[in-house]
């Protein structure tokens, strides 16, 4: 069966219903951006009834929604133009009109997920806020397949079937996978950052990175979990050393993995899951070498150290402070960024590096040794694939 033309389509609604003509060729050029009327899916009608048409589109919403309803109705697609004229799309078009925007966007994100054809966060991917090209084509791929099951009348396992279609080879791909080529496209969003310097310092990462880094032991971590759980409490004075003090504070305050119980420190629940699993303890720990930062600045400066440090380079403290420095004065962040700026950054990642066994620094040198290198390559792929979000001005 041949797909409805759309220019067909209102001729003919000019000739039964002229005064629906104007309002639907505007409603279902807003909805198809000139692609043909069979690229449509459920979510793209969600999107343009619960979200487009009341925030870009001018006029009357519930007219020009019913208008669309009749053209698609006229096209055969009668699922899609019931949508348009369903009391959910009223009482959002109007929860839009009597409340405001942020009221209407409430109501269209809880009947977008209602619906059952938005694919949800995986293991394997979140979705960003703001999509490039390929990870747009993961999502409505998805979305369709969610879509066909569910009309199919199968019972729908959302994040198995997602996962399904985000990793197995695609024909349409030429073998490739949803997945790999989103991964693809953050890794090359994440090396043309900001700055020619931090650029060409990540351009080799974006091939190293494309594959998972392989969990590492981390056995000082492991030790001190291993003997909370054994013992069920530590003296909050476990030893005198500084990478042992550092460790417990890494273990209690960053990673919530111990906590304090009167005058000593005990094994938490999430501490247990961590012992539990490398790959869980690996994971934790390699993002939060990043994770740090409360400003990006300082994100930036321990993301240019871990790129410096990852081949396992011999570098002074000084010479580390300031290459870090130079790359991240290129990005921008202030008129002049000086050594004393990534300094306490740089240090407090050294300081996360020692305590965990995946470095060592003194005086002279700071160096990390093979595990190290693991961590900053698997702390480096965790941020680069990171989901796209808007940013809060506040």
């Amino acid at each position: 069966m041949s797909a409805p033309d759309v220019t067909a389509l209102l001729a003919e609604l000019e000739r039964s219903q002229p005064e629906l003509a104007e309002e639907a060729r505007t409603a279902v050029e807003w909805l198809t951006g000139g692609e043909p009327l069979e690229t449509v899916t459920q979510l793209d009608v969600c999107e343009f009834l619960w979200y487009t048409l009341p925030l870009k589109v001018g006029g009357d919403h519930e007219r020009l929604a019913r208008s669309l309803g009749r053209l698609l109705q006229l096209g055969g697609m009668e699922r899609y133009a019931a949508l348009c004229v369903s009391p959910t799309t009223l009482q959002i078009l109007r929860t839009y009109a009597r409340e405001g925007e942020d009221a209407g966007t409430s109501a269209y994100q809880q009947a977008l997920e209602a619906t059952g054809v938005l694919p949800p966060d995986v293991p394997e991917l979140q979705w960003s806020m703001i999509m490039g090209p390929e990870e747009l084509g993961a999502h409505i791929a998805c979305s369709a397949a969610l879509e066909l099951a569910i009309v199919a009348g199968e019972t729908v396992d959302r994040t198995a079937l997602t996962r399904r279609w985000l990793t197995e080879p695609r024909s349409e791909l030429g073998g490739d996978s949803w997945l790999n080529r989103v991964h693809g496209e953050r890794l090359n969003r994440w090396v043309l950052g900001r700055g020619p310097a931090r650029r060409e310092l990540a351009q080799p990462f974006e091939v190293r990175l494309h594959a998972p880094i392989t969990p590492q032991a981390l056995p000082p971590l492991h030790r001190l979990l291993t003997l909370a759980a054994s013992e069920e409490s530590l003296p909050l004075r476990l030893a005198p050393s500084p990478e042992a003090l550092r460790l417990r504070e890494l273990a209690e305050r960053e990673l919530g993995a111990i906590s304090r119980d009167g005058a000593k420190l005990a094994i938490t629940d999430y501490g247990r899951r961590l012992l539990r699993s490398k790959s869980a303890m690996w994971s934790a720990v390699t993002k939060l070498l990043l994770a740090r930062g409360k400003h990006e600045f300082e994100v930036s400066a321990r993301e240019a150290a871990l790129m410096l440090l990852a081949d396992g380079t011999l570098m002074s403290p000084t010479e580390l402070r300031e290459r870090v420095a130079e790359v991240v004065g290129g990005e921008g962040w202030h008129p002049t960024t000086t050594v004393e700026d990534v300094a306490a950054p740089v240090a407090d990642l050294i300081s996360q590096l020692t305590a965990l066994g995946l470095a060592f620094s003194d005086e002279l040198v700071v160096r990390m040794d093979r595990s190290g290198q693991f961590a900053a390559l698997a702390a480096l792929r965790a941020h680069a694939l990171r989901p796209r979000k808007y940013v809060n001005p506040s």
